[in-house]
């Protein structure tokens, strides 16, 4: 397009994780177009992860979208008077509502075939078979806006924009004085190859009572599922499972020290809010850490090592369990990066 644009609606409606690695591509924009204005659309359970971005100036979701019907949807778009809409994550409804809203510059894969009705630039890359982090391929799609050059993890990293609110008492109530507090999110949902429960459990009877305080976090179907497993009743583990917001949540992993989990949202939160992350991974692609890492200044990616992360064979995904409780604890209590 002939001018520079001053709103740009970036649509994004999949998991916390993926929204996480796109705040950088929010921060790159805002970095290099001085003044403009950026729209998410993302999912009701998301907003609260968008709403602590500094870059992101406005929240639609595409719940609120479906909750209407489909003329009043593309009315919708249309006020927002945006000038390109990217489709990071391709949505079809979203897709069909900006082309009939005429947004006048519309990004999206050519993988798509909605996205040759709907699009009128198209850009052509593979997520699946790129050595590209994730975070890095996002910048793919901004090749119509002048992006030829993707840029570096370390330069992504400073680009999130992502701060965690202020602790409420319920929140501050879990946390022990005097304690390294340390987060463990055991499940995934099925999103990651999981390290497993009882490699959990070990890490969590490793942990000194007398230094650390362990917080366990995730759904409440999580907890149910974790609750059997792990040794809840120690006197250091607190059981956090099912009763936080995910505003709660953004804030307990801010004021902690730690947090270990595979590659999922928390993680990626942990990693944001400058924290030590350690995400627990299996080597293969498209699913190691070259591809999914945790972004931030003291994150950590641990894999297994037993192949090649780039190579199209890996080892079954199950060597994520090669990677011992007592690493993890190592890299729990060592010394943070100056």
């Amino acid at each position: 397009m002939a001018r520079t644009p001053e709103h740009i609606i970036l649509s994004r409606t999949d998991s916390i994780g993926d929204v996480m690695l796109t705040l950088p591509m929010a921060g790159l924009l805002k970095d290099r177009t001085p003044g403009v204005r950026i729209t998410f659309i993302g999912r009701d359970y998301t907003r609260p992860v968008l709403e602590h971005c500094a870059h992101v100036d406005e929240v639609v979701t595409l719940d609120d979208l479906l909750r209407i019907d489909h003329a009043a949807a593309v009315e919708r778009l249309k006020d927002l008077n945006a000038d390109v809409l990217v489709h990071v994550f391709p949505e079809r409804h979203v897709a069909r509502w900006a082309e009939r809203a005429g947004i006048p510059l519309r990004i999206g894969t050519s993988h798509r075939w909605w996205h040759w009705t709907t699009c009128n630039r198209r850009v052509a890359f593979s997520r699946r078979n790129s050595d590209l982090h994730e975070a890095q391929l996002n910048i793919e799609l901004l090749r119509p806006l002048g992006f030829h050059r993707i840029p570096s993890v370390e330069e992504l990293m400073g680009l999130h924009g992502f701060t965690p609110g202020p602790a409420d008492d319920t929140v501050r109530s879990l946390l022990r004085a005097g304690r390294r507090h340390v987060v463990l999110h055991p499940g995934s949902r099925g999103s990651a190859v999981e390290w497993g429960l009882d490699r959990f459990a070990e890490l969590i009877r490793m942990l000194d009572p007398d230094r650390h305080q362990v917080l366990l976090t995730g759904t409440a179907a999580d907890a149910a599922s974790y609750r059997p497993a792990l040794p809840v009743d120690l006197p250091h583990v607190t059981d956090t499972g099912g009763q936080l917001s995910l505003d709660q949540l953004i804030a307990l992993i801010g004021a902690c020290d730690a947090l270990v989990a595979a590659s999922t949202g928390p993680l990626h939160i942990a990693a944001a809010a400058g924290i030590r992350a350690i995400g627990l991974y299996a080597p293969q692609r498209p699913i190691h850490p070259g591809r999914w890492a945790p972004l931030g200044r003291d994150a950590h990616a641990l894999v297994a090592d037993t192949a090649d992360p780039h190579s199209a064979v890996g080892p079954p995904r199950d060597s994520i369990r090669l990677i011992s409780p007592e690493q993890v604890r190592r890299l729990i209590d060592a010394d943070r990066p100056g």
